[in-house]
């Protein structure tokens, strides 16, 4: 009985690791950044190293694609579309293949956000009548939404553990921008900042789930900021007069990657995770914006993690 355990315990690890190959063989092999630009006269989803190298068109079509999301699997890309006469949610995979439409709507749905498993996606939806959250299965099934308020609510960003979802909404007796958290069952909404009369949007979830980066016009133009999750030691990361936007971590939370226009027109930019060491990625008459950051080095560490518990189930066997 004890060999049985053993075999079966490394068919187990083998799997593991098999399962580990074929993810990694659909994923990018490095560090990338995806992001959108209309350097081809229309807006598409380009890729490119985390150094700024080896920048490519992901899509090719005459619509605008927009605002694209890595996975956290690394096997696909969600972006917007109007390519249907409205916007609408797709995903392709991060080849440039199998390029899908998840939500068909006369409406306008965009905005995605992968859950931590890359099972589901977040997005903004006027279907109703006004902007909510609405979550949906990563096959555009169970599509319900999360929010109802008469206000504007987007922007929905999912925690690292999967518990919450943050968004902005214009809920603020002002009509002004703020960032609220949620369960994601919709439950349990609350007000993250509180700014009037300036508007804080566009949240984004560092790793460790500790932080939310986000932008804010508290000090006269856009600008990249960072609030604890407990709403405490909220600080700036930028301070130029252009306009900064879109915060994007680096999926170990060493970097923040964001657009500007501090050079005339708007770019990728990433600097340290406290506002230093700034330096421009992309460099092109045309705008380049919306960057999203997929590091296979970060998703090593959950598999690893598998696999190390696994081999211990095998040693639990072996005594």
């Amino acid at each position: 009985m004890k060999l049985v355990y053993i075999a079966l315990g490394w068919l187990l690890l083998c799997g593991s690791i098999l399962l580990s190959m074929s993810v990694w063989a659909q994923a990018p092999q490095q560090a990338q950044i995806a992001f959108n630009s209309n350097r081809d006269g229309n807006w598409e989803i380009y890729v490119m190293d985390v150094d700024g190298n080896n920048q490519h068109r992901l899509t090719n079509n005459p619509a605008q694609d927009s605002n694209p999301v890595w996975s956290p699997d690394g096997k696909m890309i969600a972006f917007n579309s109007n390519r249907d006469g409205n916007w609408e949610i797709y995903v392709i995979d991060v080849d440039g293949n199998n390029q899908r439409n998840l939500t068909n709507n006369p409406t306008n749905d965009y905005c995605p956000s992968w859950s931590p498993d890359s099972k589901m996606i977040a997005f903004s939806s006027d279907r109703d009548g006004n902007n909510e959250i609405y979550v949906m299965d990563v096959d555009g099934n169970n599509q319900h939404r999360l929010t109802n308020n008469p206000a504007w609510d987007a922007y929905p960003t999912w925690s690292p553990d999967g518990k919450m979802i943050a968004f902005d909404s214009t809920r603020a007796r002002d009509g002004n921008d703020e960032i609220y958290l949620m369960d994601i069952d919709g439950n349990n909404q609350r007000n993250l900042t509180n700014n009037p009369p300036a508007s804080d949007f566009c949240p984004a979830w560092s790793p460790d789930g500790q932080r939310i980066a986000f932008v804010s016009q508290r000090d006269g133009n856009p600008e990249i900021y960072v609030i604890d999750v407990d709403g405490k030691n909220q600080r700036n990361l930028t301070n130029d007069p252009a306009v900064d936007g879109v915060p994007a971590w680096s999926p170990d939370g060493k970097m923040i990657a964001f657009n500007s226009n501090r050079d005339g027109n708007a770019e990728i930019y990433v600097m340290d995770a406290d506002g230093n060491n700034l330096r421009r990625l992309t460099n092109n008459p045309a705008d380049n914006s919306w960057p999203s950051w997929f590091d296979p080095a970060a998703r090593s560490v959950s598999t690893a993690g598998k696999i190390g518990t696994t081999w211990a189930w095998i040693k639990s066997y072996t005594h």
